[in-house]
């Protein structure tokens, strides 16, 4: 489970000095989530869950006559994301949960987006149907969400060097794979007032590494921010090595023309304001 406190805290402080690292991991999706705003005209948008505002600064970017706010948890990850927008006028990131956010002005975002920034909403329910209150008549919501973890070697073959879990965890606790399900995920939306939902699966490859030595290179990202990170700050000294070792095993089988990446496979869901 990742809480909005883990935002606040070590995951949010990883994520931020490691934005490099997770917009070269993320690129692929985000290049599908730029393509697909074409079919979603607007003026005003509204970045959830904005990390380290990449996606933000892309659709500045993309259209400039719009307007764009990404919202997040993070202190940590807006500062980098206001560094990064320094020089972008129609770019701005509020520290927010957006599932409680209003915006204080006249702002009514015909386009709601997320990379990825959705699963981790303590009540989901809750979340959408504030979106919704504030959103433009007819709103575009598109977001991503990983599929099952089997269906992701980026969690599923680090995720076996660690020891196994005492309990299975809950699949819809907030986390990575809370909106994996279908069904699950088209109630919440339909509950909070968004119709005409669709799914698109949709893989790309996630690198952990590259450049002169990409092995190492994702050995650092596997204990900074990847989906060990925490896990290995817990172990003590004898079964970090054994990990660590296991994890190399999986990066040097994963490492292909001077990259180490592997496929995650996600969901891009696209609903509107009913």
């Amino acid at each position: 489970m990742t809480s909005k406190q883990d935002w606040q805290g070590k995951s949010g402080e990883g994520w931020a000095s490691e934005w490099r690292r997770t917009d070269r991991s993320f690129g692929g999706l985000t290049e599908r989530l730029l393509a697909r705003t074409r079919e979603l005209p607007f003026r005003h948008a509204l970045d959830i869950g904005c990390g380290a505002g990449e996606l933000s600064l892309a659709l500045g970017r993309s259209y400039p006559h719009a307007r764009v706010v990404g919202v997040d948890v993070s202190p940590q990850l807006i500062d980098t994301a206001r560094s990064r927008a320094e020089h972008m006028s129609n770019v701005e990131f509020e520290l927010a949960d957006a599932a409680q956010w209003h915006p204080a002005d006249d702002f009514a975002p015909q386009l709601l987006i997320s990379r990825h920034g959705v699963m981790f909403f303590d009540d989901p329910s809750a979340a959408f149907a504030n979106l919704a209150s504030f959103a433009a008549e007819g709103a575009g919501l598109l977001f991503s969400c990983f599929r099952d973890r089997d269906d992701n070697p980026f969690f599923s073959e680090i995720g076996a060097c660690l020891p196994a879990s005492p309990e299975p965890p809950d699949p819809y606790a907030p986390g990575p794979f809370a909106f994996a399900d279908r069904q699950h995920v088209t109630a919440i939306l339909t509950d909070a007032g968004w119709g005409g939902i669709a799914f698109e699966p949709f893989d790309f490859a996630m690198i952990a590494g590259a450049g002169e030595y990409p092995v190492e290179d994702a050995m650092d990202y596997f204990t900074r921010i990847g989906p060990a990170a925490a896990a290995l700050r817990e172990m003590d000294e004898t079964a970090r090595g054994e990990t660590l070792a296991a994890i190399r095993r999986v990066a040097e089988g994963h490492c292909h023309h001077g990259v180490v990446a592997m496929r995650a496979a996600c969901w891009i869901v696209t609903t509107r304001r009913t």
